[in-house]
């Protein structure tokens, strides 16, 4: 298992990337001590990544959800007005 500190990750995210897809697991170290561990997916998991709609998908799908609704507030000034009012009861 390899070790990579969070300023080697940020600095080199492509090649961590690629380590990681060569099948390498790493030790991700901030200022000098362990914080987590970067492994390949598993393919359940990859699988289960395929199933899902992309992010432009999902976005529509949100998107076409909130347009059916009737929003509460006009604007987002009044839903804040209205919470700091709520708050203050």
């Amino acid at each position: 298992m390899g070790i990579i500190t969070a300023r080697q990750l940020k600095q080199r995210t492509g090649d961590v990337i690629k380590r990681v897809k060569s099948g390498e697991r790493l030790t991700l170290t901030y200022r000098g001590k362990p914080i987590a561990t970067i492994i390949p997916s598993s393919e359940n998991e990859k699988s289960i990544l395929q199933g899902m709609d992309s992010f432009e998908e999902a976005w529509r799908s949100i998107e076409g959800s909130l347009e059916k609704t009737k929003p509460a507030f006009h604007d987002w000034q009044e839903a804040t007005a209205w919470v700091r009012n709520k708050n203050r009861s």
